[in-house]
């Protein structure tokens, strides 16, 4: 793809594009394949019941582990391509796009509209805006000090690096997600209830058959729900949480109070990661981590997101918050960015 590259000052101080301009230079990399689409969901699936069937059929215990890990990237895998049918992105038909993302949403026990809701309109409608974006908000210094001690503990190990499953477990699944109270997302519609139904329905069949599998070949039950359910979905929310956690926590990546201040900064760009990951990496996780291309275009499917996120490196030079991975940046990250200022616009610890 050809994409025209518009002028743009290098400078930090300099203005960037309008997100309309940005985005029309982009046009190009919105287009989409149903059968590409299809096709990364047949493999996935396949894939993700492979690794099932690994550990119902397949007494040794490295074998389940193994397969254990599978399972977890299969998980992590199909819910990228409901991300994207979520934002309809996937296809370009809007209803198949619905049911596409509901279907792969089940082995993480995601409900569509739920996360439809908190995430395309609070997370990207009002990225790093506090009290409109819900997810890794920072507390300030007087914030935190005013905390019960529990919750304070709490997050303490969220932000340790150690505790991001936690988070997304309580945080975000089961306050946010799974039949979640009236208080924590503003009322209850029968769509929210339907799909909270049906990750339900899917997680009993999930356990029920690796239950069935123990007792039909003489296995642990024990054994088969621990290595063919419960470890890949608490890696699955460890997964899901560094990576939105890294997608937009650096300590030169500001969050804001005042909503004036946070549209001058054009958060699409300027609260937005880049994180590259090291060889094949990027790819298991279908291109997720090209995520400010994503940010400014949620239109562009996942299987164009490399390409794109190219592109818009090459319109803006140096206006990107880039970061090669490493253990040496997270610690740093960890242990800096832990209460935010929101008057002085800088991270600090506890």
């Amino acid at each position: 793809m050809v994409v025209e590259t518009l002028s743009s000052d290098a400078a930090p101080s300099a203005a960037l594009p309008s997100r309309k301009a940005l985005r029309e230079a982009l046009v190009p990399f919105s287009a989409k394949s149903t059968a590409t689409a299809l096709t990364l969901i047949v493999v996935d699936y396949t894939l993700f019941f492979a690794g099932i069937a690994l550990v119902a059929a397949n007494s040794h215990v490295l074998v389940k582990a193994a397969a254990s890990l599978l399972i977890w990237v299969q998980i992590a895998r199909l819910f990228i391509i409901g991300h994207d049918a979520c934002h309809q992105s996937l296809t370009a038909r809007r209803a198949l796009n619905k049911w596409l993302g509901r279907l792969v949403f089940l082995p993480s026990l995601t409900p569509y509209k739920l996360w439809e809701v908190g995430h395309n309109v609070a997370h990207h409608g009002f990225t790093n805006l506090r009290g409109k974006d819900y997810v890794w908000v920072p507390f300030s210094k007087t914030e935190f000090s005013q905390l019960p001690v529990l919750r304070q503990w709490l997050e303490r190990y969220y932000r340790s690096g150690w505790g991001h499953w936690l988070y997304y477990l309580i945080e975000l699944w089961w306050k946010k997600l799974y039949f979640p109270s009236k208080q924590d997302v503003g009322g209850r519609r029968s769509a929210y209830l339907g799909d909270c139904l049906l990750v339900s329905v899917f997680a009993v069949v999930w356990i029920g058959s690796l239950v069935f599998a123990a007792m039909q070949s003489g296995q642990s039950a024990a054994i088969n729900v621990l290595f063919g359910f419960l470890l890949p979905f608490i890696l699955w929310n460890e997964l899901i949480a560094f990576v939105i956690y890294v997608h937009h926590t650096d300590p030169d990546v500001c969050w804001y109070a005042d909503s004036a201040k946070w549209a001058k900064a054009q958060p699409h760009i300027s609260a937005t990661v880049h994180i590259r990951f090291p060889g094949f990496l990027g790819a298991l996780l279908h291109n997720i981590m090209e995520h400010p291309a994503h940010h400014l275009d949620m239109t562009i499917p996942l299987y164009n997101l490399k390409n794109a996120q190219r592109a818009l490196e090459a319109i803006v030079p140096n206006r990107i918050c880039n970061r090669s991975f490493s253990l040496a940046w997270y610690r740093n990250c960890v242990s800096k960015c832990k209460l935010f200022d929101y008057e002085t616009g800088q991270w600090r610890g506890f």
